[in-house]
């Protein structure tokens, strides 16, 4: 056979490996294989290129004679193709197996309810074990890789005879990466934390929205991202409000003056609870917390609900609520602040009682009333029982 015909052989079944593919693909991308088969769409969406790829370098190592290239070419032709082979084959396991997992992690993302903690425990195990079995994977491959080269081959001999050295050192420079490594398998199979969690870092609360093997990502509330090292969360005190369910009770609090009607305010926020969809109809109250010394009460309203991110939605339309019909319906029990200057303080007596004259001060001059101010009609008010005289006006303009 020529070498012409050959090379013609061989790009001929490169090109009906990838036309199987395609045909393949298109199978699993119809709607209806697609609705029946739910690991078609992950399948296609995922492992689309690296099946190509695949496959064109298998058919091409199938085909491909010694012949067919000169002595060096010939070499290099079967090392590239070696190399070709491994990495195609090892990205193909990785999406494939990714593209199982998304199907799994799509129906526990579904899950609501009393099940939503364990849906989120076993989807932050499943997260870390497929990134750990990628890992690997492509430590494997690339170990395979370098064993196609001759010399690499021998060399590796003496790289197990010092193993022991070797794994001393690596474990030295790589300690602060294994660590978190190993923390992050320790989050992950221990419940710690969990994807979606709400939890407080450092002051800041927000939710576990990624966990990786090497850091955790923490979406606050106003969407800024805290990255933290996983050894992070095994070294350092941190707070989980759902570590044992996703319901979390919230509580918000007014500074109203004395004046408020507690029970009916407590019977408004019942009836206002009531009508919310995101109340879960389980915790609620209305307590008078404490008494501030400028005037005011401190009153505390507790409410449940079903997740963090719903609490708080669910506490800022209950404080609006609250504002609004106190203002309505008993705007004197809106906040006052009682501020008394030094004369207004010395009208009056010790006891509180108003006396008519400042307390300690001299006696008012002719025509004026006690407190300094002028006595009606300019005149002067009566000493000793004596009649009133007339004061004397500002002459006028002439």
């Amino acid at each position: 056979m020529s070498s012409a015909l050959q090379w013609i052989i061989l790009v001929v079944a490169v090109l009906g490996a990838v036309v199987l593919v395609e045909l393949l693909r298109r199978l699993l991308s119809n709607r209806r294989v697609n609705g029946r088969f739910q690991l078609a769409g992950p399948l296609v969406e995922r492992c689309t290129w690296p099946a190509f790829a695949t496959a064109g370098v298998v058919a091409f190592d199938a085909v491909y004679r010694p012949g067919m290239s000169e002595g060096k070419t010939n070499s290099a032709v079967e090392q590239t193709v070696a190399l070709l082979l491994i990495a195609c084959v090892a990205a193909l396991v990785i999406q494939a197996a990714y593209a199982v997992t998304d199907v799994v992690l799509s129906r526990l993302n579904r899950v609501e309810g009393v099940g939503n903690r364990k849906a989120r425990r076993i989807r932050t195990q499943i997260t870390l074990v497929r990134r750990v079995a990628a890992a690997v994977i492509i430590i494997v491959a690339l170990g395979a890789m370098l064993f196609t080269f001759p010399a690499v081959r021998a060399l590796g001999a003496g790289l197990l005879a010092s193993a022991g050295i070797a794994g001393v050192v690596a474990g030295i420079a790589a300690q602060s990466t294994l660590s978190n490594l190993i923390a992050g398998l320790q989050l992950a199979f221990s419940d710690a934390i969990r994807l979606d969690d709400a939890v407080v870092v450092d002051g800041e609360w927000g939710r576990i929205e990624e966990l990786t093997l090497t850091y955790v990502v923490v979406r606050v509330w106003d969407e800024r991202r805290l990255i933290l090292p996983v050894s992070y969360f095994t070294a350092t005190p941190f707070e989980n409000w759902t570590r044992y369910e996703s319901r979390v009770v919230g509580h918000l609090m007014l500074y109203v003056d004395w004046s408020v009607p507690v029970d009916e305010l407590r019977g408004e926020l019942y009836r206002a609870l009531r009508e919310h969809p995101l109340w879960d109809q389980k915790d609620w109250t209305l307590q008078v917390t404490d008494v501030l010394p400028n005037g005011l009460v401190q009153l505390r309203a507790l409410m449940s609900a079903s997740d963090a991110p719903s609490v708080w939605d669910l506490k800022c339309d209950m404080r609006e609520h609250l504002v609004g019909y106190i203002r309505r319906n008993h705007p004197d029990a809106l906040p006052r602040f009682r501020v008394e200057d030094a004369q207004s303080r010395g009208a009056f007596g010790r006891n509180g009682v108003r006396t008519g004259r400042p307390d300690r001060v001299a006696d008012p001059e002719p025509g004026r009333e006690p407190g300094g101010l002028p006595g009606r009609d300019g005149a002067e008010p009566a000493r000793d029982g004596a009649a009133a005289r007339p004061g004397r006006r500002p002459p006028g303009p002439r």
